[in-house]
């Protein structure tokens, strides 16, 4: 009886174990179904992704394209100022010049433009009216007229220029040739010498900027001759032809001491605008003239004197630095702002220490409001901050 006993419990036992085995063997089985069932769950998402960016690689490709075609927005600064006479005329008394004033102030390059060579550092180019020679000739050109004047400064003011970041110039103007042709050809090879750029007297300036290409042109506008408008014309074309985007004419012309313009003034700026000019600036009379909105484009018919070495003590001392920015979207010019700075010629006022200096407070807004009067078509836009011509 109890082997009989002792076999039951045997047989129970090894029951018991096989049935926790088939158990263990089923959960087992359980288990791996599940994670091969979402293993694979996964696989086929990644392969549906997979399969969705294949057949639409395009999608890919433009949203790259789109990241590198996004176009590229950026500003041009250029200024423009009137005249700038670096020396005297000898029948000037010579403690109130300017060749005085620069050696009483220890020769420094830096002095005239103390006040305003922060302006013309910040821009991308300035073009200013050299109304003076550089050179040692004395041979003084022979003039018409009872009261004559013959400008030169020595060659070393042209570091002046350079110092202030003026990289160009126009010298058609009324002076360029007071000391004859010496005179002439020591300005020139003086401002070559030095890296800044001539238009007038035959040259034209070509100057590529951020991608864009600038063209100025200088002429003295005394007359309006169909020889002359055929120069304009000729001029402006190839500029246009050499890849110009932009350009604009400087003339020197009009009365002196008049705040609005004559008729050639008037007609040979729209002449140029009417051919291909994208702004027109002048200078010569000595005073600020009239701007004019002419079909959208800017011409400002004088800027007056800016670092003025032929009076020291004019009774109109205001002046501007006329600024030009163009927006640029991609390789497209999207539009022209202007910016008028109001600016006196001396830093004193009552007498001018060639120091050009930007007005302030009652001369600033004497300034401005002068222009706006002067210049009706601009609907009394005229300010010291960008404005767009309509």
């Amino acid at each position: 009886m109890r082997k009989r006993a002792s076999r039951k419990r045997r047989n129970r036992y090894k029951n018991n174990l096989g049935k926790i085995f088939l158990a263990i063997m089923f959960i087992g089985v359980i288990i791996i179904s599940m994670f091969i069932f979402i293993n694979r769950v996964f696989s086929v998402k990644e392969e549906k992704n997979v399969a969705q960016e294949i057949e639409n690689p395009a999608k890919v490709e433009n949203k790259a394209e789109e990241e590198i075609k996004e176009p590229v927005r950026k500003e041009i600064l250029i200024s423009f100022a009137g005249d700038f006479t670096l020396g005297t005329d000898d029948k000037f008394a010579y403690d109130s010049s300017l060749p005085a004033a620069f050696i009483n102030n220890g020769s420094d390059y830096s002095y005239f433009m103390q006040n305003v060579s922060s302006i013309f550092g910040q821009d991308d180019y300035t073009l200013v009216n050299l109304e003076t020679t550089l050179t040692d000739s004395d041979i003084k050109a022979q003039k018409e007229g009872n009261v004559v004047y013959n400008f030169k400064g020595p060659k070393e003011y042209v570091n002046i220029l350079n110092n202030a970041s003026i990289e160009g110039v126009t010298i058609a103007n009324n002076h360029i040739y007071d000391y004859g042709t010496q005179g002439v050809q020591d300005t020139i090879g003086t401002l070559q010498q030095n890296n800044i750029d001539i238009c007038g007297e035959g040259y034209k300036i070509l100057k590529q900027i951020k991608g864009v290409k600038f063209g100025f042109l200088g002429y003295t506008g005394w007359n309006n001759s169909d020889n002359f408008r055929n120069a304009i014309i000729n001029d402006i074309s190839e500029l246009k032809k050499q890849g110009a985007d932009v350009v604009i004419p400087y003339f020197h012309w009009g009365m002196e001491n008049d705040y609005e313009p004559d008729y050639n003034q008037q007609s040979i700026a729209r002449f140029a605008i009417d051919n291909g000019a994208d702004c027109v600036i002048g200078s010569h009379p000595h005073v600020l003239q009239s701007m004019e909105n002419y079909n959208g484009k800017l011409i400002a018919y004088s800027l007056g004197n800016f670092c003025f070495g032929g009076n020291s003590n004019p009774s109109d001392k205001r002046t501007v630095i006329l600024q030009l920015k163009v927006d640029i979207e991609g390789n497209k010019i999207e539009n022209f702002e202007y910016k008028v700075i109001p600016t006196m010629i001396s830093s004193r006022s009552d007498t001018n220490d060639y120091i050009p200096t930007p007005a302030t407070d009652e001369d600033k807004n004497n300034i401005l409001k002068t222009l706006n009067e002067l210049s009706p078509s601009l609907n009394g836009n005229i300010k010291d901050d960008f404005f767009y011509i309509q």
